[in-house]
């Protein structure tokens, strides 16, 4: 079973501290739940998990590999995956050129047509020319055929209509159920917590709440507190 592991991961941006003493899990079969308000420094526990931002402090293991100081080409060969904002395509490439720069020995295009049916009918079409919701299934599908170990998602559904982000939302709980380790940052908290298993929520760089998706989700008025300040019993 793929686990990967933090603990007491402290990071820096300019000399300010943004993560502070954060600890998660994220396992196989599973989707760990990142919340938290703007600026709470969801994107940048990301970005020190794959590498871009460096730790100052604390642990990454994958597997019990130790993951701290490697670059984050090496980290995404050891099985880490980012699916960054922003929905980063190459736009003058096919839709499939887009998958097939990504695709990993051994890895079958089928593999992203199989989860997004969508893309096989836009496969020829260039992929600046394809809608947002189109897009986002593109870098999904070019992060699932290099065959990672856990995938981080950051903020997918921002811009996007309702009924595409509940498409977007079934397909990651597929790919958890198919045995992905999965870490989601998303800013419709309801949705993200109806597919998830556990969930963390950041205020101000510290992990305030780790527990059960359900749990939460049942109770709004703790979901509140918790961005207000509350600490939760855990």
């Amino acid at each position: 079973m793929t686990i990967l592991q933090v603990d007491a991961l402290k990071v820096d941006r300019s000399g300010i501290s943004i993560i502070r003493n954060a600890a998660l899990t994220a396992q196989s079969g599973e989707i760990s739940v990142l919340l938290g308000s703007n600026g709470a420094g969801k994107t940048t526990l990301l970005e020190s998990l794959s590498g871009i931002i460096p730790a100052k402090n604390g642990a990454i293991t994958l597997d019990g590999q130790q993951l701290s100081k490697l670059w984050p080409g090496a980290r995404a060969k050891a099985g880490i995956s980012h699916v960054e904002q922003g929905r980063t395509v190459f736009s003058e490439m096919t839709t499939e050129e887009n998958l097939k720069v990504a695709l990993a020995p051994g890895a079958d295009l089928n593999e992203a047509y199989d989860l997004f049916p969508e893309l096989l009918q836009r496969r020829t079409v260039k992929a600046g020319m394809l809608s947002g919701g189109e897009q986002q299934m593109v870098v999904i599908a070019r992060s699932i055929v290099n065959r990672p170990k856990v995938m981080m998602i950051d903020e997918m559904s921002s811009g996007l209509a309702p009924i595409i982000v509940s498409r977007l939302m079934t397909a990651v709980r597929k790919l958890a159920d198919q045995g992905m380790a999965i870490i989601l940052v998303e800013q419709f908290a309801s949705l993200a917590l109806a597919i998830g298993n556990r969930a963390y929520v950041l205020r101000r760089g510290e992990v305030v709440y780790d527990g059960a998706c359900a749990k939460l989700a049942k109770d709004p008025a703790l979901m509140h507190r918790l961005y207000l300040g509350e600490r939760a019993k855990m």
